[in-house]
């Protein structure tokens, strides 16, 4: 058994790491959504032995489909293991991205002139997928209850859909909000797509990343029916810290709705990367331990920043998440004027992700990546606490 040191801090800055070097030397980041984290040890000896063959030429696949030998199937194993879904290796299609998932279903499903209905606030690619289509842009807002966690209203997402809506991009466990979608939640969703034609595009990328007491729930797997209205996009990158490798999946088990996604990819996207496969083989075959360790650690560093916004940071509250590696902290009661932000960039030299970017019900907040090292979160709260008491204490 291989012991993970997920306190090991390092040194990303001599990196082209775009978390790391966005912002000036003394700007502690702690936006955006990879880990400070080395990967899974197998998953780096197998990139070392790809580099050591020395010869990097086009992946094996033909016109829509890039793989290794093994790599559907390891992933249909894996979803029939994880989530009792009964997946055929033929519907699983390789993509350089989940971002490229939502695009090229809105081409296949929406464009030209159909809408695609989003739910507020959510991760900023979904936000800006239908400009990026050229098509129309509809969207609901989740409900934000007292305790801080969130809910559909499912009468306002009956009365979203219009008749130009043809597509559904749902985020599932939830980026910013932290939020597991649950059964009824799903199947009443589902349900409501159905009876109005519109087709599911599941965004799952944080799937694996769930918290103890909680239960991913694919969309695609609680019905056949449902199953065959649904595009499902995951990849190991979040789960195994592989972002900059650029590999994910999507499942589509309707033929046609694939041949239509298929369809949009000409042209535009021809194969995925080498190492990203070589990658997400190995990640899958032999990374479970790295992730078992990771996902008590994750849940440590969860269960620490909620205690200290608690205890510490009068005005700020926080949900704790379900999923993901992601806080998302209401600052609105604290007396900070402006933008949050914005406050703990230039007094806290901290840099979050602005809620303001994550759409309508995202003001006044931020969002912090807890996927560090302890000591590093740690650093981060007590800096949000030093300029909270020396910056707003007048006016509280």
């Amino acid at each position: 058994m291989i012991r993970y040191d997920f306190d090991h801090f390092p040194d990303r800055r001599a990196t082209e790491s775009t978390k790391w070097l966005t912002y000036g030397g003394d700007v502690l980041p702690m936006w955006v959504a990879d880990m400070d984290f080395r990967s899974p040890q197998p998953v780096i000896d197998a990139l070392h032995q790809r580099v050591e063959h020395g010869v990097f030429g086009y992946p094996l696949g033909d016109d829509h489909l890039s793989e290794i030998p093994g790599l559907r199937e390891l992933v249909a194993d894996r979803l029939a293991k994880h989530y009792q879904w009964p997946v055929a290796p033929e519907d699983i299609i390789f993509l350089p991205g989940v971002i490229t998932g939502f695009d090229l279903a809105c081409h296949a499903i929406a464009a030209p002139t159909g809408g695609v209905l989003i739910q507020t606030p959510v991760y900023t690619p979904i936000l800006k997928a239908a400009n990026n289509t050229g098509i129309v842009h509809h969207e609901m807002e989740l409900t934000h209850g007292v305790d801080g966690k969130y809910t559909v209203d499912l009468d306002c997402f009956r009365d979203s859909i219009t008749d130009d809506t043809r597509l559904f991009i749902l985020c599932n466990p939830h980026n910013p909000v932290g939020k597991v979608f649950n059964r009824q939640e799903l199947e009443r969703m589902a349900e409501l797509c159905m009876n109005q034609g519109v087709v599911i595009c599941s965004d799952e990328i944080h799937c694996e990343l769930i918290f103890r007491g909680y239960q991913h729930i694919p969309i695609a797997s609680l019905d056949p029916e449902i199953a065959q209205n649904t595009i499902t996009l995951m990849a190991p990158s979040k789960t195994f810290n592989l972002a900059g490798l650029q590999c994910s999946f999507a499942v589509i088990q309707n033929p046609e709705l694939r041949r239509k996604f298929l369809a949009s990819r000409k042209g535009l996207v021809p194969w995925v990367n080498l190492m990203g496969l070589v990658a997400a083989k190995a990640a899958y075959e032999l990374g479970q331990e790295w992730l078992d360790q990771l996902l008590a650690y994750l849940e440590a560093n969860r269960d620490y920043l909620a205690g200290f916004v608690h205890d510490e940071l009068p005005g700020i509250a926080m949900a704790k998440p379900e999923a993901t590696y992601l806080g998302w902290l209401d600052c609105r009661q604290t007396g900070i004027e402006g933008n949050p932000y914005r406050f703990f960039l230039e007094q806290g030299r901290i840099a979050f992700n602005d809620g303001c970017t994550f759409g309508k019900g995202g003001e006044g907040f931020v969002r912090l990546n807890f996927g560090c090292p302890r000591a590093m979160l740690q650093e981060c709260l007590e800096r949000m606490k030093t300029v909270l008491e020396t910056q707003i204490e007048p006016i509280r």
